[in-house]
């Protein structure tokens, strides 16, 4: 068994898919929140980023925002109740069925999404400027199909094995 200092030390100098991801996100979350606290949206918090990320102009039903982002769709009402109380989206009935909902961004909630896709474009275009304009579009190609494959069962040989018990969802 590996102590919790090597493993520690281990993480420091070649992290894990694991703690990358964690970094980067983390990292992406505290620069995007900062700066949209800075230019005015200091109530958004980075919890708010499962619907924002994928929030479209013309509206999206709530079960929709819950597939695409991973989450629970009791969490996507959450936090979409929060984002309403905020003013950043109101539910309107959708057109195509009258029994569901579509979440659209208020006007505020519309400036929100553009300043957001403006700070994203401006982090990815400074990490493009220090790689390398190909590097950093090869990156992101792998870094998708990780994310991809991330998202499918494991193969039957492998859910046999200890840590995966848990049911794929």
């Amino acid at each position: 068994m590996t102590t919790t200092k090597r493993r520690r030390e281990r993480q420091e100098w070649n992290p894990d898919l694991g703690v990358l991801a964690s970094q980067l996100t983390f990292s992406l979350q505290e620069e995007f929140f900062a700066r949209l606290a800075a230019a005015g949206y200091d109530d958004l918090h980075p919890r708010h980023w499962a619907v924002l990320a994928y929030l479209d102009e013309d509206g999206i039903r709530a079960t929709e925002l819950a597939r695409i982002s991973g989450r629970h769709k009791q969490v996507v009402g959450r936090l979409v109740d929060e984002l309403e109380e905020l003013g950043y989206v109101e539910r309107r009935p959708d057109p195509a069925d009258r029994r569901a909902k579509l979440i659209v961004p208020t006007a505020r909630g519309l400036e929100q999404l553009q300043l957001g896709d403006e700070i994203v474009a401006d982090i990815e275009a400074r990490h493009a400027a220090a790689i390398g304009g190909r590097n950093y579009a090869a990156f992101r190609d792998v870094l998708r199909g990780v994310v991809a494959r991330s998202r499918e069962p494991p193969p039957a040989s492998e859910r046999s094995r200890p840590g995966h018990n848990r049911p794929f969802r």
